[in-house]
């Protein structure tokens, strides 16, 4: 097949923080590879802040907006771009990025309506494959130009890309002296380390010399706001961030523990020490996702475990001792 050489293209991931992070490094890609051409990330609005913080990205655009518009309206925005890659399959903008006659429509072979919306359809599915989740978005580029799939650690290299914002933080949180963000919850999306867990490292910590800010949502701070201890060194953070000034938080910590989830890749992008807490069980395990950067480490109980290997639900994540997570942070 003839390689394709962009001038304008849309890279297309609208669902969560950790997703859309683990995919920003093949705009990079694309970037070094193509440097005059204009890329696009589509994405959703809670999301979109953390993109405009990737320089190889040219221009965010918005689906909450974009999807507000009349149909005509849509087409017209994206009408210019050559080029549109589904890196999350959602069926409305396949169907728009066809209307918008955009010449080439890339998504994974494996869905059907791309059967009917893109004529680049790459044969590869992610349930079962050995890569990195953020390997497997580079077999989404591989019609632009024939390359390995990058190894993790050249991955990390396209974290630089990636900075904080200068925003200012509430006054509770200019902190003195060393401290490490504690993320307990993962709004459903990962199997999570107990909350006493957290606390009793919060403690240990503290009595270490670190300061300890829990983050997280307002919602998620409901969860178990009153088990925190009353303590000066342990700060409740949650609810009270915008996710710019999260970043700009997780960026002054010594490192940041957490599930899969979202601020987990925000701590590995931004350099600092992301201990993630996981489960060994397929699809959810570290070697699909755990977090980019140098500094970053992923934590099981038992890479053996034969209830994860018999891909059951299992547990044994609440079986990762708190000693194993401090000698793994210090």
């Amino acid at each position: 097949m003839q390689k394709v050489v962009p001038s304008k293209i849309i890279i297309s991931r609208t669902d969560s923080i950790g997703d859309v992070l683990l995919t920003l490094p093949i705009t990079a890609w694309i970037k070094e590879n193509f440097p005059a051409v204009h890329i696009a990330f589509l994405c959703r609005s809670y999301t979109a802040p953390l993109v405009r913080m990737y320089s190889a990205v040219d221009e965010v655009i918005v689906w909450d907006e974009l999807s507000q518009l009349t149909e005509n309206e849509q087409i017209n925005k994206l009408k210019d771009f050559d080029t549109f890659v589904h890196v999350f399959p959602k069926k409305e903008l396949a169907k728009l990025a066809k209307k918008a006659k955009i010449k080439n429509r890339v998504g994974t072979s494996h869905r059907l309506f791309h059967l009917f919306t893109c004529n680049i359809r790459p044969n590869f599915t992610r349930k079962k494959s050995e890569l990195h989740e953020a390997q497997l978005n580079f077999e989404l580029v591989q019609f632009l130009k024939s390359f390995p799939i990058p190894s993790l650690e050249e991955l990390n290299l396209y974290t630089s890309y990636f900075s904080a914002p200068s925003v200012d933080l509430p006054q509770e949180l200019h902190i003195e002296g060393k401290y490490i963000c504690l993320h307990p919850k993962s709004q459903g999306s990962a199997r999570e380390w107990p909350i006493e867990n957290y606390i009793e490292l919060s403690k240990q910590l503290v009595e270490k010399g670190f300061s300890i800010v829990f983050t997280g949502t307002e919602k998620e701070g409901q969860l178990f706001r009153s088990e925190l201890p009353k303590n000066d060194k342990i700060i409740d953070s949650t609810g009270l961030l915008s996710i710019e000034q999260l970043v700009k938080l997780i960026q002054g910590a010594e490192g940041i523990v957490a599930c899969s989830t979202g601020p987990l890749h925000i701590g590995g992008f931004l350099g600092i020490r992301a201990i993630g807490l996981f489960s060994p069980r397929r699809p959810i395990h570290p070697g699909r996702w755990q977090a980019l950067g140098a500094k970053s480490l992923a934590l099981v109980k038992d890479p053996a475990c034969p209830t994860c290997a018999a891909g059951q639900e299992c547990d044994c994540i609440r079986e990762i001792s708190v000693e194993q997570v401090l000698n793994s942070l210090l």
